[in-house]
């Protein structure tokens, strides 16, 4: 059994982030990933300085090249099954064998729950997204759709109106829309749809229409949407404190988690999320771990 100074859980964009931070400061780290990528369906990375466009998987291809000259970082496709232990001495249990680490990153992203609402599935990452910032632009001016799932996030659609003069809200009659944010969005060119929704309609694998349950569909050829989102099961079996949208509370400046020795990153632990962003959040997770976990060493003679 082998003893990593840091376990990283999860090698999107913060876990490689955070993998490349550690084997430039000298740490031996263990990096793991398994399962479905969140931007299985996204067919490219948006808004990432020197790698706007490329898709995930060449994104991640180079940057597991970039951690091959980095011998103290070793790069497993296995899925971590539990986490043990505390601070200086946690054991992890991967599928076919079991390792021990000094300390636990968590990057494992997060899970969306897809409404269940016929041809959502199909079409999500390809005609339905999260963000205007990654994929605003290459629908620019089409025929947008925006569905709100609370009344609080109805001013959503305003946003997206910087992208296209044709936006339409869709409350689904899930609430009553207060007259102020009526007025606001429709001083904006913003209609808003209350209808319950029926179905997704595609041609080609692409949006064509919005379908009711009563009266004519509404041709849209984007929908933004926001779904819930969950932690993954090994991050749930930890029971680290959540903040009340379900996210994983850090501490502010050493951005770990309420159980000691165990810090997390990327999309696990923020609003809004994104590749650069998750990135950067691995960067800052691992800088800061890595000062704690030297200062560690160096006072207890574990340093070279």
């Amino acid at each position: 059994m082998a003893l990593y100074d840091v376990c990283i859980v999860g090698a999107g964009p913060a876990g490689l982030s955070a993998a490349l931070t550690l084997g430039r400061a000298r740490k031996r780290v263990l990096l793991c990933d398994a399962g479905p990528r969140r931007n299985a369906t996204a067919e490219h990375v948006h808004g990432f300085v020197t790698r706007d466009g490329v898709t995930p998987d060449d994104f991640r291809r180079i940057a597991r090249q970039q951690l091959e000259p980095y011998r103290n970082v070793e790069v497993r496709d296995v899925a971590i099954e539990e986490i043990r232990g505390e601070r200086g001495a946690f054991e992890v249990r991967l599928t076919a064998r079991q390792e021990q680490a000094r300390r636990v990153l968590l990057c494992t992203g997060m899970i969306d729950e897809l409404p269940d609402l016929d041809g959502f599935r199909a079409l999500w990452g390809t005609s339905i997204f999260q963000c205007p910032y990654c994929h605003g632009w290459e629908a620019q001016d089409r025929r947008f759709a925006y569905l709100a799932e609370k009344v609080e996030t109805l001013d959503f659609a305003l946003l997206l109106r910087g992208w296209s003069g044709d936006v339409v809200a869709l409350t689904d009659g899930r609430y009553d829309v207060p007259t102020p944010v009526r007025q606001r969005l429709e001083s904006a060119g913003v209609p808003i749809d209350e209808r319950r929704i029926s179905r997704l309609s595609s041609k080609d694998g692409r949006l064509e229409h919005v379908e009711f349950v009563e009266g004519g569909p509404l041709r849209r050829d984007v929908l933004f949407a926001q779904p819930a989102q969950r932690q993954v099961d090994v991050v749930r079996s930890l029971a680290l404190a959540l903040d009340p949208a379900g996210l994983v509370q850090v501490d502010e400046m050493s951005r770990e988690t309420s159980t000691p020795g165990i810090y997390a990153a990327g999309d696990l632990v923020m609003r809004p999320q994104g590749a650069i962003l998750a990135a950067a959040s691995g960067m800052l997770a691992a800088a800061r771990l890595n000062q704690a976990l030297t200062a560690e060493l160096a006072t207890s003679g574990g340093l070279p």
